[in-house]
């Protein structure tokens, strides 16, 4: 079964997508073909589109790794997922190789992510792998559909497929308990939703974010307290961290930093954030580079990790949050049509957007 639609082509660094007429959209052996209900706009579309970061796919390419959408093609052995609303993950995994063998999916050799290994989801519909795609309970069809027993969108939910998910696994692999102190960088897009997260894994959470907007905005979520790091020295910061800390009752030790901001001022605010028995997790991305006292690490007994993406194998896990209650989705979240996308794209660049944006194909 073939199906006609169109993408929006990244051409050039710096130009503008180009909308492209497909005459077929149809399944290879282990593909679905997945009309898109939304597809979230990240960062990481930013630094292909204007800071020079490289895809692994030639140009042109449909940028695009936030995609939510109904199964309406398959190929032979996975007929019984056309008619399903999915979430297609960030990062899909082969299951076969030594890495995804021995849970690390992350690294596996043979990973496609769409919008940088393939074609992505700024487009009317999406070919991707069968393997790993999460499964949405929704009622209705099409952007509109609710999802469970919400009145949650099932376009705006796709922002679970990278700003929800990633830092859920940075979470879980962090070790969160209940009463540890999480510290969250940047309150954007990604941040927002770690510290949801860690609330909802039962930690006291402090938020650092130097926009006055998104420190109201997730104020209620932080429940010890809210930091802007511009009006504080270094020294200054980490002292108030710590006071905020003990007065939440937060365990003293093996405090969680999560770095979500993915700029070069946040990730020097989250190394110097460290303390005895520390996790920091570098959720963000950028291109800046630090200079750093790496002995911090050894003098505290701590440690960095890095994070790409997550695996498929958590995003049930993490739609269930969802589910319950205990991550919202909709007021960070802002719907424009396809048609917009340009418009969007050097809003994003800009800096002048205070939610995560998610594309909604326009039929016809």
């Amino acid at each position: 079964m073939s199906i006609a639609g169109w993408r929006w082509e990244m051409t050039a660094v710096g130009e503008p997508l180009k909308r492209t007429e497909v005459e077929a959209f149809e399944a290879g052996p282990g593909e679905v073909v997945v009309e898109v209900a939304g597809c979230g706009i990240c960062h990481t579309d930013i630094g292909f589109l204007h800071d020079g970061v490289r895809t692994r796919h030639e140009l042109p390419l449909a940028l695009g790794h936030e995609v939510a959408g109904f199964v309406v093609a398959a190929s032979e052995g996975h007929e019984g997922l056309v008619g399903q609303a999915v979430i297609v993950p960030a990062v899909m995994t082969c299951g076969e190789c030594e890495a995804c063998r021995k849970g690390h999916g992350n690294i596996c050799s043979a990973q496609k992510m769409p919008g940088n290994d393939m074609h992505g989801g700024f487009a009317s519909h999406i070919v991707v792998p069968a393997r790993g795609l999460c499964p949405v309970p929704v009622k209705g069809t099409g952007p509109d559909a609710t999802v469970g027993e919400l009145s949650l969108k099932l376009a705006d939910l796709s922002v679970l497929a990278d700003a929800i998910t990633t830092p859920y696994q940075a979470v879980t692999r962090s070790g969160l308990a209940e009463g540890d102190l999480a510290i969250v960088i940047g309150l954007g897009g990604v941040g927002g939703y770690c510290v949801q997260i860690a609330r909802a894994f039962g930690a006291k959470v402090i938020g650092i974010e130097p926009d006055a907007e998104r420190r109201e905005a997730m104020a209620k979520h932080c429940d010890a307290g809210v930091l802007d790091p511009s009006a504080l020295d270094p020294k200054e910061l980490k002292k108030e961290v710590k006071r905020l800390a003990k007065e939440a009752g937060a365990r003293p030790i093996e405090r969680k930093i999560y770095e979500c901001s993915g700029t070069g001022g946040g990730q020097g605010t989250a190394f110097n954030l460290l303390d005895y028995g520390a996790t920091l997790s570098v959720v963000g991305f950028t291109m800046a580079k630090q200079e750093l006292r790496l002995s911090n690490l050894m003098a505290f007994d701590a440690k960095a990790v890095g994070n790409w993406g997550c695996v498929p194998e958590l995003y049930p896990d993490a739609l269930e949050l969802v589910l319950e209650g205990k991550v919202e989705v909709e007021p960070f979240v802002q719907r424009f049509d396809d048609t917009e996308l340009n418009a969007v794209l050097d809003q994003v660049h800009g800096h002048q957007l205070k939610v995560r944006p998610v594309i909604v194909p326009v039929k016809g």
